[in-house]
């Protein structure tokens, strides 16, 4: 056991978040993301909701502060989706600064995915709750 770890932060998904580096990103994927077909890893989280395990990543994870829009979500063709003002509350108490956040067409979105350094597949209901983290440096 460790201190301070949140509870639903597993071995192997602080392991991932260790490893990587500036710049690295890290997808979380709702329940209807193919995760599957899209990364080499692919970590299964069914037992966190996605605001849930959004909120104890970012107690460990800082945000790249030398790009624009370090935060992605899949485009939505339709009204913005409710989970999307849970991420940015979310964002706003973990993270210090004004951070903007990048709509990423679908299948752009599904490209990035390929190339991120993992993916965190979860059971997520929501639609269009796919989100991209871009790992920063700690100061």
């Amino acid at each position: 056991m460790l201190k301070n770890i949140p509870t639903n932060i597993s071995p192997e998904l602080l392991k991932i978040l260790c490893e990587m580096g500036h710049s690295d990103e890290l997808v979380i994927a709702d329940g209807n993301f193919p995760s599957a077909s899209m990364g080499k890893k692919v970590l299964r989280y069914d037992s966190s909701d996605i605001p849930e395990l959004l909120k104890s990543i970012l107690k460990l994870y800082p945000l790249d502060q030398y790009v624009d829009r370090p935060v992605g979500l899949m485009e939505c063709p339709k009204e913005e989706p409710s989970i999307w003002k849970k991420y940015k509350k979310i964002i706003e108490e973990e993270d210090d600064g004004d951070i903007k956040v990048e709509l990423i067409e679908r299948f752009d979105f599904y490209e990035r995915s390929k190339k991120a350094y993992a993916i965190v597949a979860t059971k997520e209901k929501s639609l269009y709750a796919n989100i991209i983290l871009k790992k920063g440096v700690i100061k």
